[in-house]
C-alpha cells in the first residue's frame, strides 16, 4: 500500500504556491534552463528506485492530490508515497532536482511556471486517472451583479489564455512582486485588457473582495485582475489568500465577493457540488488546463504505467 509523508523544512518559495490547483502548455525552456551537461542520471535501477519511490506532491486535500491517489490505486503501484507538502515546496524540490539533473516525479497541472522554465514532460495516463482536461472558471456570490455591476461585467468578460499566465508566474517564480509583474503584463497587453473592460462604468472607490488560494496560477491571475479592477474600473480591491474550502465557503456565504481561481471539474469538484447552488458561476476564465505526473525530460519515462517496473 501506498504511504502518505510530509516535507519538512521546505519552506523556501521558489514558486508562489494550492495549489491546487490544480494544464496544454508552452515546454519551451527559457535561455540556461538546460540542466548542466556534466551531471548525468543515475542509470542504475528501476525508475522507482531512482526516485526513492516517491512522488513528491503539494497541499493534502487538493484535487490533484486526490487525483494523484487515485492513480496510485489504479496503476497499482505499491509501495510508492505520495509526499505531501505544498506548491511552494514542491517547485523548491524540483528546481534542485533539475539543477542536479536528478530523477524527480511531481505532481504537475499546466499552466505553471515550470513548463517554461524547464523542459518538462506528463507521463502518458491511458487509464485516464487524471481525468479530462479542466478549466478555471470564475465564481461570484449571489447578488454581485446587481451590486457591483461594473465588477460584475468586467468578471464576466475576463478570459485570457494559459501562456498569458503562464508569462505572469515566471515573472513572479524569477523574483517580481505579484502585483508588480501583474502591472507589466496588463501594460502590455493594452488590446486585450481595454477588451475587458470596454462599455463598463468606472466605479469610483467602491470595495470588493476577491479570495484566491496560494497557487502559482492563482496568484497571477488574481493580481492581474486586481490590477485591471484598480486602474481600470477605480474599485478599491481586497485580496484574501485562504485554502480552498475558505475560498468557496467564503464566495457562497457572501463574506467575499469572488474568485478567478475554481479549477473544475476534476479539483474543486466536491466545493462545487455542496456550494454551487449558492454562487452564480460566470464560465470558464481560461481553457486548456491539464492535471498529471511530470518529470524533466531527460528522465527515461514516458507513462505512469512504467513506474511498475
Amino acid at each position: 500500500m501506498k504511504k502518505v509523508t510530509m516535507i519538512k523544512g521546505l519552506a523556501v518559495a521558489l514558486g508562489m504556491s494550492m495549489f491546487l490547483a490544480g494544464c496544454g502548455s508552452s515546454n519551451t525552456p527559457q535561455e540556461g534552463s538546460q540542466p548542466p551537461a556534466g551531471n548525468t542520471e543515475s542509470a542504475q535501477g528501476s525508475v522507482g528506485e531512482q526516485v526513492d519511490h516517491k512522488i513528491i506532491g503539494i497541499d493534502p486535500g487538493a484535487g490533484l492530490m486526490k487525483a494523484t491517489e487515485k492513480a496510485i490505486k489504479d496503476y497499482d503501484l505499491q509501495g510508492w508515497e505520495l509526499v505531501e507538502g505544498s506548491s511552494a515546496a514542491m517547485t523548491a524540490e524540483l528546481t534542485q532536482a533539475y539543477k542536479d539533473k536528478k530523477p524527480i516525479i511531481v505532481t504537475g497541472w499546466t499552466p505553471h511556471w515550470m513548463f517554461s522554465k524547464f523542459e518538462m514532460k506528463y507521463l502518458e495516463d491511458p487509464k485516464g486517472a487524471y481525468g479530462k482536461d479542466e478549466q478555471i472558471h470564475t465564481i461570484v456570490r449571489k447578488g454581485l451583479k446587481e451590486d457591483q455591476p461594473s465588477a460584475y461585467a468586467f468578471l464576466d468578460k475576463f478570459e485570457w489564455k494559459p501562456e498569458d499566465m503562464e508569462k505572469v508566474m515566471l515573472d513572479i517564480a524569477d523574483g517580481k512582486k505579484p502585483e508588480e509583474a501583474a502591472a507589466e503584463w496588463v501594460k502590455n497587453n493594452e488590446e486585450t485588457v481595454n477588451k475587458w473592460v470596454e462599455g463598463i462604468q468606472p466605479a469610483e472607490g467602491k470595495k470588493l473582495t476577491l479570495a484566491y488560494v496560494a497557487w502559482d496560477s492563482e496568484i497571477a491571475s488574481t493580481n492581474v485582475v486586481k490590477t485591471v479592477l484598480e486602474q481600470k474600473l477605480k474599485y478599491q480591491v481586497e485580496l484574501s489568500q485562504v485554502e480552498a474550502g475558505p475560498m468557496w465557503v467564503g464566495v457562497s456565504n457572501g463574506d467575499v465577493d469572488g474568485m478567478v481561481a475554481a479549477w473544475l471539474p476534476t479539483t474543486h469538484e466536491d466545493y462545487f457540488k455542496k456550494l454551487g447552488e449558492n454562487v452564480e458561476d460566470l464560465g470558464p476564465n481560461l481553457n486548456g488546463t491539464k492535471l498529471g505526473l511530470a518529470v524533466p525530460t531527460y528522465m527515461n519515462v514516458n507513462s505512469i504505467e512504467d513506474l511498475k517496473k
